[in-house]
């Protein structure tokens, strides 16, 4: 079964309690943030709502592409600080 790989960073780390974890591929971006907003809840849900996501390292900017089997999303919280 392929699968991909999401990873929490910061923020996004705390709402989901995990820093990682895989989900099946198949799916675009925008699916893949609501199946993570059901379930894991509204805290990161929130979060999800203003992050920022890599695939694979590239800022992803069409959430209705299909993201690739075997894939590495980053979700990105705004971050504070300077």
């Amino acid at each position: 079964m392929s699968v991909l790989t999401v990873r929490y960073f910061a923020g996004a780390r705390a709402a989901a309690g995990t820093a990682e974890e895989t989900v099946p591929a198949g799916r675009c971006l925008d699916e893949l943030v609501g199946e993570l907003a059901e379930r894991h809840g509204e805290r990161l849900a929130a979060v999800l709502r203003v992050a920022s996501f890599l695939v694979d390292g590239v800022a992803c900017h069409d959430r209705g592409t299909p993201l690739p089997a075997g894939a590495t999303i980053d979700v990105l919280p705004p971050f504070a600080g300077g």
